[in-house]
């Protein structure tokens, strides 16, 4: 997808799919990191870097064309997690979402993740999502929990992710804690169901189909991987 156009209160902010050809040492990080109330989920260029450079979808916001104030990540779930434990090849992660503070509220946070599922590339898979509570920054935006995590929904919404239910430890930690899926076009019917069971724990394998063969024990608390 061609990069786009934001104006914002600041000037205008390019969205792009990917590191822009060739400029990826001119780039810098320009998401502040310093309050100790709230951390991004991922504070290092070099981070997003490896995501893109390991087959990832990496979508950027870039003020002045060469200071990353956004981002949106696509990658495989994390190794100790149930998704990954079953070997699901169908299965992606939308790792994270993020916007900094003087540029939120304009629109960039859509415009993100339009540029991560243009295309037809997602239509095959299934992508999932965890957004856990003690993570959001809500101190900042004066909102309570529940309308931060309305506003979460409907942004997610917007792009096919559906809310399921699932056993999952982390999600099950906090009531206002969010797990939705986005089910690419393309996905079977039984690929469907063999999904709906993993979401408990459970899995039916296939030799072709959504799942491996390995039973997963137990689960790690790993929300977060940097």
């Amino acid at each position: 997808m061609v990069p786009s156009l934001i104006m914002t209160e600041k000037g205008p902010v390019e969205i792009c799919t990917g590191f822009p050809a060739g400029e990826n040492d001119g780039l810098a990080f320009g998401i502040d990191t310093s309050d100790p109330a709230y951390q991004p989920i991922y504070t290092q260029k070099r981070t997003l870097e490896r995501f893109a450079a390991t087959g990832g979808s990496v979508s950027l916001a870039l003020f002045r064309k060469r200071i990353i104030i956004g981002y949106a990540v696509i990658g495989s779930p994390s190794a100790d997690s149930r998704w990954a434990k079953a070997r699901c090849r169908k299965i992606l992660e939308l790792k994270g979402i993020e916007v900094a503070r003087h540029f939120r509220s304009q629109g960039i946070a859509g415009r993100l993740m339009t540029h991560l599922f243009s295309g037809a590339a997602h239509d095959d898979r299934i992508v999932i999502l965890s957004a856990f509570a003690w993570l959001w920054d809500i101190a900042h935006t004066g909102m309570s929990c529940d309308v931060y995590r309305n506003m979460l929904t409907n942004l997610y919404a917007g792009f096919g992710f559906e809310s399921f239910q699932t056993n999952e430890p982390n999600v099950c930690l906090k009531p206002e804690n969010i797990f939705m899926t986005r089910i690419g076009k393309n996905i079977s019917t039984k690929d469907r169901e063999r999904f709906k069971w993993l979401r408990f724990g459970i899995l039916t394998p296939h030799r072709d189909g959504l799942c491996g063969k390995t039973v997963e024990n137990s689960e790690k608390n790993s929300y977060v991987t940097e």
